[in-house]
């Protein structure tokens, strides 16, 4: 089994740019992605529709690429967690993780026996339908899965210093809309509150040896996320970067714009 090529950097605090996929899952999204330099790519389930069968077809485009395939699951449950790991993903992200018991409860369910309690499946996907030694095999499905819990709530951040505790979670990642939301202050990125809580997210990884994750939609998220000291950075949304890029070139043809 292939070892995740990116996580070591994330824990060593390295900037690791990524993408975040919402609506355009096609074979050539992967190698597009790797071309222009994503070491990891995030295929939601959360919001989209996505499927397992789909996925799976989407993570078999990433073999033999320099790129990491991940997927956000709708929720931490050890059917999302266990199933996307079997089809290949090298990290699952978990919406809305609120506490230490949640997120033991994901560990378990993201690492097989000692560590956790996930079920056996080898000589498929996640494998590359090889053989080889279970033990082995194992041992490095351990060391190389990735999970990424989401502090997007009010009680997720409440109690962030327990979440970050746990051994096996790897990354805290805002969810900026959704923590807005529940702070009462929906979409209000300026406010000082909002402001606090993205730094305290900072603070907390680094207390405990985690990497601070965040998508960026445009350079003034990029840059305000870097000097708060967030280094697991995805570019997103897909549709929205299609868009902008279409509407400036109508604009274009249609003399709008220079």
């Amino acid at each position: 089994m292939q070892a995740n090529a990116i996580k070591n950097d994330v824990l060593a605090g390295k900037t690791v740019a990524g993408a975040m996929i919402f609506e355009f899952f096609s074979p050539g999204m992967s190698r597009i992605l790797a071309n222009a330099g994503c070491r990891f790519v995030l295929y939601d389930m959360e919001h989209t529709g996505l499927g397992f069968e789909t996925l799976k077809w989407l993570f078999a485009t990433c073999r033999g690429l320099p790129i990491e395939p991940m997927v956000r699951v709708p929720r931490g449950e050890y059917t999302w967690l266990a199933r996307a790991l079997d089809l290949g993903a090298r990290g699952v992200m978990i919406p809305m993780v609120e506490s230490g018991e949640q997120a033991r409860s994901i560990v378990q369910a993201c690492r097989y026996p000692p560590i956790g309690r996930r079920g056996a499946a080898f000589g498929f996907a996640q494998c590359d339908y090889l053989g080889g030694d279970v033990g082995e095999k194992i041992a490095k499905a351990n060391e190389r899965t990735m999970v990424i819990a989401q502090i997007e709530t009010e009680h997720g951040l409440a109690n962030i210093e327990e979440i970050a505790a746990v051994e096996g979670i790897d990354v805290l990642w805002v969810g900026h809309f959704d923590l807005s939301n529940f702070m009462g202050i929906p979409g209000q990125f300026a406010d000082p509150r909002f402001d606090s809580a993205m730094r305290k997210v900072v603070e907390v990884c680094r207390r405990h040896g985690k990497a601070a994750g965040f998508m960026a939609t445009d350079k003034a998220w990029i840059e305000r996320a870097r000097e708060m000291g967030y280094t697991m950075i995805a570019g997103g949304t897909d549709s929205g970067l299609l868009q902008q890029a279409f509407t400036q070139l109508v604009g274009q043809i249609e003399g709008r714009e220079a």
